[in-house]
Formats: structure tokens, sequence, C-alpha cells
């Protein structure tokens, strides 16, 4: 007889891949218990509410002008000049430091042609603690010198001709018109903004459109002070992080959804 032939060798590795699994079927491994999910996350997201009514609206004025009748500009300023000067600095800038800034500024430049005589260089030194005092020095001396040649030194009536002016926009304008001649504009800050949309008075997703909302709404009893009456409710009460609202006058009257609750002082 013919010798046999060994048997191939099998490595350990084959031998190990063709061992059954206990367990399996055709060697597939076992099917895994279903997971259990756990409870679902959610976020928490405020609706916006509706503007208030026009009897809440004029309520609401009728606090705010109850607690400050005659509401006056936190800037300093000697006349609708330096009034001008002042709101085009104070962007993007507190109106304290423009303040301090001004003060002696304003004490030996207070028409445009002082200013002018003073040149920019030297303006830019007295608002250098202010930001962008580059920029707004440049603007001051240009301004000045638009008001001397087309408007004989004045501070123009006009929104139009104010809006032209280096360095001024809108919401200046208004502020100047509002404040230095009386006239009831609505100028639209970042406090104003978020008061007008949280409470809301008017909604909006821009600041031109508040304005034209708010101008539109406001009774016209309460729509020359309503600027200084707003900007400081939303300075000092309804404050971008935690609005004080266990303190404000018209948290009865507002609908934001998130109001804040009295702090309660942990005992020692």
């Amino acid at each position: 007889m013919p010798p046999k032939k060994p048997a191939p060798r099998v490595s350990e590795t084959e031998r190990r891949r063709s061992k059954p699994v206990v367990g399996t079927v055709s060697g597939k491994k076992p099917a895994q218990p279903g997971a259990t999910l756990g409870p679902v996350l959610t976020g928490h997201v405020d609706t916006v509410p509706a503007p208030v009514d026009d009897d809440t609206l004029i309520a609401i004025f009728e606090r705010l002008h109850e607690a400050d009748p005659e509401p006056r500009s936190e800037l300093q300023y000697l006349n609708p000049y330096t009034l001008l000067v002042a709101v085009v600095l104070s962007a993007q800038a507190t109106d304290k430091s423009v303040n301090l800034a001004t003060e002696p500024l304003f004490a030996i430049a207070d028409t445009p042609q002082k200013m002018l005589d003073l040149g920019e260089e030297r303006v830019r030194h007295f608002i250098r603690t202010i930001g962008l005092f580059n920029t707004k020095a440049k603007n001051v001396i240009a301004l000045s010198r638009i008001l001397l040649e087309r408007h004989g030194g004045e501070v123009p009536r006009e929104a139009a001709d104010l809006e032209v002016l280096p360095g001024v926009g809108t919401k200046t304008a208004s502020v100047v018109l509002n404040v230095a001649f009386g006239v009831p504009r609505i100028a639209v800050d970042t406090h104003i903004f978020r008061v007008s949309n949280r409470v809301p008075l008017f909604s909006a997703p821009t600041t031109d459109k508040v304005q034209a909302g708010l101008e539109a709404r406001v009774p016209e009893p309460y729509r020359l002070n309503a600027h200084h009456w707003l900007i400081l409710h939303g300075r000092y009460t309804c404050k971008a992080r935690r609005p004080d609202c266990p303190r404000c006058r018209i948290a009865d009257l507002c609908r934001y959804p998130s109001k804040t609750m009295e702090l309660t002082p942990i005992s020692a």
C-alpha cells in the first residue's frame, strides 16, 4: 500500500476561526438585548408673546412718567453742537466715560470753529480714554468743518442733514433732534431695543424697525420723553443679563416669560 499522506497542518489562527461559537446559530454572535433609551432631553424655549395692547401701553408710560416726570439725558452738553459731539463720541462707549472726556474738551471748544482751531491731534488727546478715539477725533473735526461750510456753524434741524455728517447715523440724529430741538423721536439703542422686544412694546429684528414701530405706537403725550424713559429703564432695571423684575414698576404689565425672582440670602 502506498504510504498515507500526512494531514495538512492547521495553524492556531485557522483553528480558532473554524471553531463554532457556543450558543450561536451558524457561527453568528448572539443577538444583543435591545438597548433601553433614557428620557428624552428637551430644551425650554420661551415663546415670544404678542405686544401689549394699547391700554397696557398707556399704563406703562403713565407709571414711567410718575416715577420721573422730566427725564434728562445722562450725557453732559452745553449746546446743540456739544450734544452732537457727545453723542458721536458715545458710540460703543458709556455716557460716564464720555462725560469725563468732554468736560475739559468742551470747556475750551464748544463751537465748530473752536474745535477746528484745536485740531485733530489735540482732540484725540482729550478723548484718548474713549474707544475708537482715533476715528472719532477725525469725525469730530470733519463734521465741524461741514457745519461751518454748509450750515453757518449751526447744527441742522433736519434728520437728512444730520445723517450725512461723519460719524452720525439714524440713532445719533434722532437723539440730537429729540434732546436739542424737542422733536418726538425715539432713538433706539441696545437698551431700548431690548426693552421694546421684552415687554414687548413693539417686536422687530432691527433697531430701525423698532424705532418706526415705537414712534407709531407710543401715545403722543409720552412720545417726547419716551426715549429717556426707556433707555433709563433698560440701563438700570431691565438689564441684559439679569433684569431686576422684583423691583420693576411695570412688572405686572410686562409679558416677558422669563422674569427673575427675588434672590433669597443663604443662611450661614
